[in-house]
């Protein structure tokens, strides 16, 4: 005698979830490239009808975004995406400061060859994207890169608080016009961190972010 198949009560909330995170993803995603800029008008209909799915996990995605700082409610009607304010990026890279550079320490400090191995082959593929590939493509790999040095620090905090500002994180890679100079400091931060250097590694990053720091405000909010 076979039972009777009893439905999962939890697939539809998982079916919109995966909606949801798509639309979301794909939002994100043409705002960090610049398919959609500044000032860019969203509509919850138009948004839905290319995702090809209903107006509920749109609404959703818009939701997360303007958490994230991508969006700008300026009325209960009209969304849009949201200009980044010389402070918006100033405050995106303390918190760079803060986090990631306790997190290339303790990396360094607890560094496994599994971790290295990752790490190398990251640093492969951003040295290709360097070469060759487009900003999306190298503000990928250097945003993988850096989660890499995240993940290896071991702290469940620190990788939960800079995976919220993963995307933000992104478009700033995507700023980045010196992708030769970018991918050598990345190479020295893999070595720092290879050898245990937790001191040498921890300057390399207080200086990596200063630098680029300047670069991202300068390319952004000078003429």
């Amino acid at each position: 005698m076979t039972g009777t198949r009893q439905a999962d009560p939890t697939a539809p909330a998982r079916a919109g979830g995966w909606l949801r995170d798509q639309v979301c993803e794909g939002l994100r995603d043409r705002i960090i490239t610049g398919r959609l800029k500044p000032g860019d008008r969203l509509v919850e209909r138009d948004v839905a009808e290319e995702f090809g799915v209903s107006r509920v996990p749109v609404r959703e995605a818009i939701r997360i975004l303007i958490g994230e700082g991508f969006l700008q409610a300026v009325s209960q009607r009209r969304i849009v995406v949201r200009r980044m304010t010389r402070q918006d990026v100033e405050n995106l890279f303390d918190m760079r400061e803060a986090l990631e550079v306790l997190a290339v320490r303790r990396a360094a400090e607890r560094r496994t060859d599994a971790g290295l191995d990752t790490l190398a082959r990251l640093l492969a593929e951003a040295r290709a994207a360097t070469e060759d590939g487009g900003p999306e493509r190298l503000s990928r790999a250097n945003t993988a890169f850096h989660a890499q040095i995240v993940r290896m620090s071991r702290n469940e905090l620190l990788v939960t608080t800079l995976e919220s500002l993963e995307g933000r994180l992104r478009w700033l890679f995507q700023q980045v016009d010196e992708p030769g100079p970018l991918w050598e400091e990345h190479r020295l931060l893999y070595e720092a961190i290879g050898a245990g250097d937790a001191d040498a590694a921890q300057s390399l990053a207080l200086h990596h972010v200063g630098h680029y720091r300047e670069v991202a405000l300068r390319l952004l909010f000078e003429d």
